[in-house]
């Protein structure tokens, strides 16, 4: 609400509740002039694959007794990377072993890929994101 009394941002979308009965609760503001903001990249790490993948195993969809799984695994040459690593349940896990999914005959439900941001992330598990956003923020799937 400040950008917008200051003039520095443009009301785009705007909701039907009003704030102190006054002023319209905006959804979607546009900045007038962009202010670089340095860019952070999202760090791999156990919670953050846990929320790209949703808490949820990827072979099979179960959501108890997770771990993490090596697409190829480390001990042949596989890599701690964002395309590489994805959640599993243990009883999949050990089903594929040391072995890459196709080997093991486990086929992915997603393919693994790097959030573009934590914001991006985090936005992605709120059940209660307004329908205009999706035209902004998110990919309708």
């Amino acid at each position: 609400m400040l950008l917008l009394f200051k003039n520095k941002a443009d009301s785009i979308e705007a909701s039907s509740a009003l704030i102190n009965q006054k002023y319209v609760l905006p959804f979607v503001i546009r900045l007038r002039r962009y202010v670089p903001v340095p860019y952070t990249s999202v760090v791999l790490s156990r919670k953050n694959i846990f929320l790209r993948d949703n808490y949820t195993c990827q072979y099979c969809g179960k959501t108890t007794n997770l771990t993490i799984d090596h697409l190829v695994p480390k001990c042949k040459g596989g890599s701690d990377s964002w395309s590489n690593t994805v959640v599993s349940c243990v009883r999949c896990n050990n089903k594929k072993g040391d072995r890459t999914p196709e080997e093991a005959g486990l086929k992915l439900k997603r393919m693994p890929y790097k959030p573009p941001s934590m914001l991006y992330l985090h936005m992605t598990r709120m059940s209660n994101v307004p329908e205009v956003w999706f035209e902004y923020f998110f990919s309708k799937s």
